[in-house]
């Protein structure tokens, strides 16, 4: 007989091996961090004995799940802001208290809070791509979880780094420190196609191929990412970054949602890997992933929780059971992913999905000893139907749930004895997690004050504030304005054409001012759209100062550019209501006696407003200012002669009032 360390015993084993071998009652020997044997009690304890001997109480046993994509740290950004679309949740919440908070402790935190509630439903492994990867790696191995820890790269500066070569030469000295661990598989993560840029994807799967280790990526999250993609490159996102080269690596590709079947036989082709997320795709509305269509097809799926921020828990045992209905719902076939391949989709096919099914996922001799142990008997699982030998797997599928977990194992050591954390003080996790809460809500509260902090938080600032000049009258004729102009001899710069359109947000507090989110259509000679830009401007207390003639000086502006969506703003913003303006603007920038000042020549479209001649000059002092003034009221005259009615009032003022 062999001798061992660890036998376990009377237990109903289910290996999720290929074969989905049960055993009942059955043992498992353990020696060190390894699987040595697993088969009928009778038979193991026929040919080992044991250091120490656990008597599993008829319980049942099986591989300790795998969450196939998550971001731990992001424990500490649980309900923080939900009921949100993604781009607003993202750009909005998420990534600017990102930029703010997270640091080194930070992940280190969010970590250990996430290993302790992973623990406690039956997780061993999990997928995570985050920032500070190093740190997350080191609370993963202290608590003694197993993960695939992906340091994220994107075109954006990060927390952890300003440019995304910094990302990078962080990627490669993490991978070099954490090859070959026992608990912690390194890898790299490029965030997504739209969030990084072909070299960034070429160079990452350059390292990942380098160092032979997985690459992590969410791919067809959205359909909006999908038709973006289509519109800008031509293509479905699967070809553009098989393009990019990055399917040469071990890719772990997260969501998926919106995949074609080819893009399926590409990714099938390539090995390479998927994470199906059903809460969080279903939280967010992203949809429904094909995943029948996916594993008919052959690819290896997992199932992953995504971030605790946008689930809002790590719970696989729900993520496994949604997988199910979802699959069942979307098909409209109740025979569709059944409990046992749901199950294998969150052990074997889940370590397949994440290129380490040499070592985990499954109970046979050789693996690591990575188990849980579940109790079937609690009233929401009687009674037990013995007949079929597929119930086991509907059992834990329809009706167990996380809290029916007693222990866990991982690499060979307990982590969890009769739902007692070893390895984690949860009390103390919860304390210092309380404490982040606190000052995220101060840091928020204090931004949902003002207007200006909501613009900074979502991409900063182009322009510091200022001042100007602005002087307007009504015109009949504006050809004849414009000729005036062009004949005049005065300085012409440089001219434009736009058609705009402008929707100003108001607000109840209006102290705060108001904001504008701009359209500039620029139109060529050919009267075609050539070019489309995106402005917002925050704008101030309307009126700083009159000057005679009715010249206003306003405050200005901080101006920003508009990355994201109008839907996007006015959902992020929320504003009390809105003001619609649609105009034909021939701007020109002149050089009028030593000064510049930029002639608006207007035609209101919506409303229908007539036309209007506006003079604008940006100034700094009080004594310039008074100057422009007088300029603007001569420049005006120069241009329509005649008797003037001046206005000294913004469109949208005009449009309130009308």
């Amino acid at each position: 007989m062999s001798q061992v360390d660890l036998l376990l015993v009377n237990a109903h084993i289910l290996t999720m091996n290929p074969e989905q071998d049960q055993f009942n009652p059955g043992a498992i020997a353990i020696q060190s961090d390894k699987i040595i044997a697993v088969g009928s009690e009778k038979e193991v304890k026929s040919n080992f004995t044991a250091s120490e001997t656990f008597d599993c109480g008829g319980k049942l046993l099986m591989p300790g799940l795998i969450n196939a994509h998550t971001h731990v740290p992001m424990t500490l950004l649980r309900g923080l802001a939900d009921d949100l679309r993604l781009d607003v949740w993202l750009m909005g919440y998420m990534m600017p208290v990102e930029r703010e908070f997270v640091s080194p402790e930070f992940v280190s935190l969010g970590t250990r809070l996430a290993c302790a509630e992973m623990i406690r439903s039956g997780v061993t492994t999990f997928a995570d791509m985050y920032y500070f990867e190093d740190d997350v790696a080191r609370a993963t191995a202290e608590v003694g979880m197993r993960g695939v820890c992906g340091e994220s790269v994107m075109k954006f500066q990060t927390p952890d780094a300003k440019f995304y070569e910094e990302s990078l030469e962080y990627s490669r000295e993490f991978i070099k420190k954490w090859k070959n661990h026992p608990l912690i598989v390194p890898s790299i993560a490029p965030h997504a196609p739209y969030t990084c840029t072909p070299d960034i994807l070429r160079a990452s799967a350059e390292l990942a191929v380098e160092y032979d280790i997985p690459l992590q990526i969410h791919i067809s999250e959205t359909q909006l990412e999908v038709e973006n993609m289509r519109r800008e490159q031509g293509m479905p996102v699967v070809p553009w970054v098989k393009k990019q080269g990055l399917l040469e690596a071990k890719v772990l590709a997260a969501h998926c949602v919106w995949l074609d079947d080819g893009e399926m036989r590409t990714l099938l082709h390539s090995h390479s890997g998927v994470a199906h997320n059903p809460s969080s795709n279903l939280k967010l509305a992203s949809g429904a992933a094909p995943i029948k269509r996916m594993l008919d097809s052959g690819l290896n799926v997992g199932i992953g929780t995504d971030g605790p921020a946008s689930n809002n828990d790590l719970d696989m045992f729900e993520e496994v059971r949604l997988a199910a209905f979802l699959a069942k719902t979307t098909s409209n076939d109740p025979t569709a992913l059944p409990a046992q391949q749901a199950l294998n989709m969150a052990t074997l096919m889940g370590a397949k999905a994440l290129h380490i099914a040499d070592i985990t996922g499954s109970l046979e001799s050789g693996k690591r000893a990575d188990l849980i142990i579940i109790d079937l008997g609690r009233l929401h699982n009687s009674p037990h139907f013995q007949r079929d030998p597929h119930a086991s797997y509907a059992q834990i599928v329809y009706s167990a749930k996380s809290s029916d977990v007693t222990d866990v194992m991982v690499n060979g050591t307990w982590l969890m004895r009769d739902r007692e954390l070893l390895t984690v003080n949860e009390v103390e996790i919860l304390k210092e997690a309380g404490e982040y809460a606190r000052k995220i809500d101060f840091f928020l509260i204090q931004r949902e004050e003002s207007l200006l902090s909501k613009l900074i938080a979502v991409g900063g600032l182009t322009e510091e504030e200022s001042f100007e000049v602005q002087a307007k009258t009504s015109i009949s004729d504006p050809d004849k304005v414009i000729k005036a102009l062009e004949e005049s001899g005065i300085d012409i710069i440089r001219r434009r054409h736009y058609h705009e359109y402008d929707t100003y947000f108001l607000f109840a507090d209006e102290k705060q001012g108001l904001l504008r989110y701009r359209e500039d259509h620029f139109i060529d000679d050919r009267g075609q759209v050539s070019n489309v830009r995106s402005r917002l401007t925050l704008i101030g207390e309307a009126v700083e100062y009159r000057f005679p003639d009715d010249v206003l000086l306003s405050r200005s502006r901080y101006l920003a550019q508009a990355t994201q969506s109008l839907r996007f703003y006015r959902e992020y913003f929320k504003p009390v209501t809105e003001i619609e303006v649609e105009k034909d603007r021939q701007r020109y920038l002149v050089n009028f006696h030593g000064e510049e000042f930029f002639i608006n020549i207007d035609k209101m479209l919506v409303p229908s407003l007539g036309s209007f001649l506006e003079i604008k000059s940006r100034t700094w002092s009080k004594q310039d200012a008074d100057i422009k003034s007088k300029l603007s009221i001569e420049l005006i005259k120069f241009l329509s002669p005649g008797p003037l009615e001046m206005i000294p009032k913004d469109y949208f003022e005009l449009i309130k009032k009308e």
